[in-house]
Order: structure tokens, then sequence, then C-alpha cells
């Protein structure tokens, strides 16, 4: 067997998760529910490849909130941290937060989304990345 492209997990160590292949993309989400749950201007998170990821310890103290609209937020019970979003329509589709993963996730954002949303305190970097008012056009 192979070793996981990557690895990550929450705060305090409960839940540890692995990705079996590079992230696919990247970008920052700066919508009003990224800033309310990171309690930050936005949110860096990268696409896994459907399928490739697994959680592989503490997966009892995952919990997630499963807004109106939009994809369903990963947590850890035990600390609060931020882990990944999935995707309520096909389950394969996850989004890990950049900061969960151990180590460089081999990938760099290349977008921002939902800058209409942007926090009115924290100005919008000048970094030459596509700027998307609502979520990012696939």
């Amino acid at each position: 067997m192979s070793e996981p492209a990557l690895t990550g997990g929450c705060l305090c160590g409960a839940v540890r998760f692995e990705i079996s292949e590079p992230l696919s993309e990247a970008g920052h989400c700066h919508c009003t529910r990224c800033q309310r749950r990171t309690g930050t201007a936005s949110s860096a998170a990268g696409l896994t490849v459907p399928g490739s990821f697994r959680i592989t310890q503490g997966a009892e103290h995952v919990r997630a909130w499963h807004p109106d609209r939009g994809f369903d937020k990963g947590f850890c019970s035990a600390c609060g941290g931020h882990l990944f979003a999935r995707d309520p329509g096909d389950d394969t589709v996850v989004a890990v937060r950049l900061g969960a993963i151990d180590g460089d996730p081999g990938v760099r954002p290349s977008y921002h989304q939902f800058t209409a949303f942007a926090a009115p305190w924290q100005p919008l970097p000048d970094d030459g990345l596509p700027r998307h008012p609502e979520r990012r056009p696939r």
C-alpha cells in the first residue's frame, strides 16, 4: 500500500485524516459563513479528488453543520477544529481546510470567491488571483 499524498487533523489530535491523491485546486472563500465559522476574513480550502479523502482516526468526534444551501461543514466536536466541507449531493466531493493539513498541501490558492461579501475590516489582497463576487463557476 502506498503512502497517502497528504495527512492532517484537528487541533486536539482526536480526528485524523488522509488524502490519497494530490489536491486538484485550492481557493479562498470570503462568504459570511466562512467568516463566522473561522473567525477570520476568509477560509482557504483545497479540493480533493473524488474518493481520495478518508478519516483514519476519531470519526466519532466528527460533527457536521448542514446549512440550507452550500456544503456541509465538518469539524471536531472535542476542540472545534474545522476540517472539511462536503457536497451534500455527492459525498465524494470534499474540500479540506488547508490549515488542517500537516505540512505543505502541495497546492496554492488560485482564486477568491464570494468577494462581494468580503470582510470590510480586511481588504482583499492584491495578489493577482481571479476574484468572483459569488461562487466561482466550475
